[in-house]
């Protein structure tokens, strides 16, 4: 499920913004929430059938402005109405942010006051065995290995790397598995399966710093051959790592 969120400015006709400002929109996100639920997804997540991982099944995009955005002294410049997208598998998530949201009517994103101007509500599009999908919000891949000296050190993947795909198709199945229930073996690539770039080059690559964490990720346009249940949880949960942080967010092209 989807939710499509229109903002506009209250007191002024801009917004202004840390140029890195995931952590906040992933805030207001769970500040939206009922606290129960906010409680839950925050520190259990859904849990995998056989394994120790939890996952938080949602993601969401980008601020995403009418007018081109600008970037000064370190801050980005939003002019006028701007929207984001959020999306889950979980109904009550999805309800609950929503009904909350337009309770309020107002939100501050950091210092900045935000009218709701619109809560859609949006369907997954209907199955297709090959789609293109736009990234709203970078897609991320990458494993962490330990030096010869014991450090921990994180390789991200680019989207011309083979372990790019493999790895979001695992992470599908994983998803999939979590949401469902079902044990699935992550081990085997599914077959006749793929996710590739369609439309990628260098300059889609996107250096995100969350928390002080440094996070490398790529938006772009890329073609999808899924099963109806991969297919679903792409659009609902996100491709690669760190969704809830604001990442793997995808709308459909074509």
């Amino acid at each position: 499920m989807r939710l499509k969120i229109q903002l506009v400015p209250v007191n002024s006709k801009e917004v202004i913004l840390p140029c890195n400002y995931n952590h906040l929109l992933q805030g207001l996100i769970y500040n939206q929430l009922d606290d129960y639920l906010a409680t839950h997804i925050h520190d259990e997540g859904f849990k995998e059938p056989v394994g120790k991982r939890k996952l938080k099944l949602f993601t969401f995009s980008r601020l995403i402005p009418e007018e081109k955005p600008m970037v000064r002294d370190k801050k980005i410049i939003f002019n006028g109405p701007i929207y984001f997208v959020v999306c889950s598998p979980d109904s009550k998530f999805i309800q609950s942010f929503a009904t909350n949201l337009l309770k309020k009517g107002k939100i501050y994103l950091e210092s900045n006051l935000l009218e709701v101007i619109s809560i859609n509500l949006e369907p997954t599009p209907n199955y297709r065995e090959k789609v293109i999908v736009r990234a709203l919000s970078p897609i991320t891949v990458y494993s962490t290995f330990k030096t010869p000296d014991g450090r921990k050190k994180t390789y991200y993947y680019n989207p011309f790397e083979k372990e790019f795909e493999d790895l979001l198709l695992k992470n599908l199945l994983r998803k999939l598995s979590v949401w469902t229930g079902k044990i699935m073996n992550l081990s085997e690539k599914p077959k006749d399966y793929y996710i590739k770039p369609y439309k990628v080059s260098k300059r889609n690559e996107r250096i995100i710093i969350y928390k002080e964490t440094v996070i490398k990720g790529w938006d772009g346009l890329y073609e999808l051959k899924l099963s109806p249940e991969l297919f679903q949880i792409a659009f609902d949960a996100g491709l690669g790592a760190k969704n809830s942080q604001g990442f793997g967010c995808v709308e459909f092209v074509k």
